[in-house]
């Protein structure tokens, strides 16, 4: 796990408690502690950043781009992808949904580069409701200990007694798929969803697919039949229920692999994240469910806008993965121990190498 530097920021609180929620509370800040308009103004000595503008290696005022032919760049985009589709048409793990679970499972799968992970994504942007932290506010609130995991990204935030409060969503949704992506053993297929499932013999051995904007306007135009991805185990992250929430376990109820989904109860934060990690588990054999999609099975409190859960549920759902695929992993207890291939650890400092285990 990154080392992470922590600077401490005390300030007095005004005795009148009406004015107390507008004063600065003592705080740990891991990484460059933000100083806000308030601290700034009652503090003597301020910190200063020192910014180092080196000349870019070219001339703005004769700036010209190296020729290229359009249809190298068509030929280049067509054939990387078509490439991918051949290379993960049969693979190891399928994730459906790169929300904050699908991703945190993804990331820790990706750890060892044995194991092959491709992520279906129905939207552009992948994400889910990182981006914010809830309705169209910014920050991110993770409750403890949830927030060891942001200390391997090393994503920097403002720390409570039992939480932490990242300045906005967007740095941690940004900084694991930016670690996540650049791993050769992962691909995310974005604008693609997940249509159904392959099922045989009573197991879940795949996802069928096509283009989302296929999918959204099946009743606009001719026949466009879908793709397949066969994989050894499929993780469920779909989210909520909404227009492609929760499609996993309902087509698990539509085909009779399971009796009912009854859908998320009233909002209760403080019970419905322990539910979210604890009920993250093979749903049937095959298929993995993680994040939102398990309140919507079990009938869990819905948990608003916190996200330690959706982390901690995707490392959860990456080591039931191992599981399955005979890998060793932290549900047996087992990582770490004997391990026959390499793994990708964190070394110091953020950074990341691949050493023989």
């Amino acid at each position: 796990m990154a080392t992470m530097a922590t600077t401490t920021l005390t300030s007095s609180l005004s005795s009148n408690p009406k004015s107390s929620f507008f004063e600065p509370k003592p705080t740990s800040f891991h990484g460059r502690p933000v100083i806000s308009r308030i601290t700034a103004t009652k503090s003597t000595s301020q910190p200063t950043i020192s910014m180092s503008l080196n000349p870019p290696p070219y001339d703005f005022q004769s700036f010209k781009f190296q020729p290229i032919k359009e249809s190298i760049v068509s030929r280049e985009m067509t054939r990387r992808y078509m490439t991918d589709m051949i290379t993960y048409a049969d693979t190891d793990v399928v994730i459906v949904g790169a929300g904050s679970a699908g991703l945190s499972c993804a990331y820790e799968l990706s750890k060892n580069p044995s194991i092959h992970v491709a992520i279906i994504e129905q939207s552009v942007s992948p994400g889910g409701g990182a981006w914010l932290g809830g309705q169209l506010f910014s920050a991110m609130v993770v409750r403890k200990p949830a927030h060891l995991f942001l200390d391997e990204l090393g994503v920097s935030y403002d720390e409570q007694e039992d939480y932490v409060v990242i300045k906005h969503a967007a740095l941690f949704t940004s900084t694991i798929m930016s670690r996540l992506l650049a791993r050769p053993n992962v691909k995310l297929f974005n604008a693609v969803a997940a249509e159904d499932l392959i099922v045989k013999g009573g197991r879940v051995v795949g996802v069928v697919t096509n283009w989302a904007l296929v999918s959204m306007n099946h009743d606009t135009q001719s026949c466009m039949d879908p793709n397949v991805m066969e994989a050894k185990v499929v993780v469920s992250s779909c989210g909520h229920d909404g227009p492609f929430g929760a499609t996993g376990v309902k087509r698990l109820k539509t085909i009779g692999m399971i009796d009912s989904v009854p859908g998320m109860k009233a909002l209760d934060m403080n019970t419905a994240e322990d539910a979210i990690v604890r009920l993250t588990r093979e749903i049937v054999p095959g298929m993995i469910v993680t994040g939102m999609e398990v309140a919507e099975i079990d009938g869990a409190p819905r948990m608003g806008p916190t996200f330690g859960a959706m982390m901690i549920s995707g490392q959860k759902a990456a080591h039931l993965a191992l599981k399955a695929l005979g890998r060793n992993n932290a549900i047996d207890g087992t990582c770490g121990v004997g391990r026959e291939e390499p793994e990708l650890v964190l070394a110091s400092a953020g950074t990341e190498e691949i050493v023989d285990a």
